[in-house]
């Protein structure tokens, strides 16, 4: 598509969690051209928690100059992901951490993303997912 769209980075303490939340919404969102979308899940060595190295890594492999949306599941992926944008340097520039429920909140920025909305858009998008009701 060549157009610079905003990346999303899935902060999991389980790697397969992060990698199944990324293909349910790649799928969700039509698949093919989606936004970018990275999980950055578990530990280096496969283990549980969450890995400063992989969530940069993953926000950095996203990142096509529009800005980095990152969704995170539990307390020590939401700590890791402030202590990284607190250093300034580790994330690139435009990447925010957005509060948002992991699942809901990551579909509906793949999907506001994909259609090529900023970072400002699909920030709003997967907050909106906390009104979602399921009854």
């Amino acid at each position: 598509m060549g157009e610079r769209r905003v990346g999303i980075v899935l902060v999991s303490h389980s790697g397969p969690v992060a990698v199944a939340v990324a293909e349910l919404v790649k799928g969700l969102a039509g698949g093919g051209d989606t936004a970018p979308v990275a999980p950055a899940g578990g530990t280096p060595d496969g283990g549980l928690g969450t890995s400063a190295e992989l969530i940069t890594d993953a926000a950095r492999a996203v990142d096509q100059g529009a800005g980095v949306v990152l969704l995170a599941d539990l307390g020590s992926a939401v700590l890791t992901v402030k202590s990284l944008l607190a250093e300034g340097d580790e994330l690139p520039d435009g990447a925010r951490l957005v509060d948002a429920p992991f699942v809901e909140g990551a579909v509906a920025a793949v999907v506001t993303a994909s259609a090529g909305a900023d970072l400002d858009a699909v920030e709003e998008a997967a907050k909106e997912a906390y009104a979602y009701r399921k009854a």
